[in-house]
């Protein structure tokens, strides 16, 4: 038996099964656990929880830059109309 960190659920799991470094999913909150003890099961979040996070925000900044790109885009097609 263990605990989330995320939810504080009680997760069932055999120590026998699972090894260090195992990925596990929360049932009660879906968050991605790594076991990080074995005597007693240790889980910890995950990095690929952390690192969908930053995911997004870098999904964010690079609709900025793109918004930048095609305004200066429009800039530059805008000159060749007044020839």
């Amino acid at each position: 038996m263990a605990t989330c960190p995320e939810c504080d659920a009680e997760i069932e799991v055999d120590e026998f099964d699972v090894d260090k470094g195992d990925q596990l999913s929360c049932p009660e909150c879906g968050s991605t656990l790594e076991v990080t003890g074995l005597s007693p099961l240790e889980l910890e979040l995950s990095d690929d929880d952390e690192d969908d996070e930053d995911e997004e925000d870098d999904a964010e900044e690079d609709d900025a830059d793109l918004d930048d790109e095609e305004e200066e885009d429009e800039e530059e097609d805008g000159g060749d109309w007044e020839e």
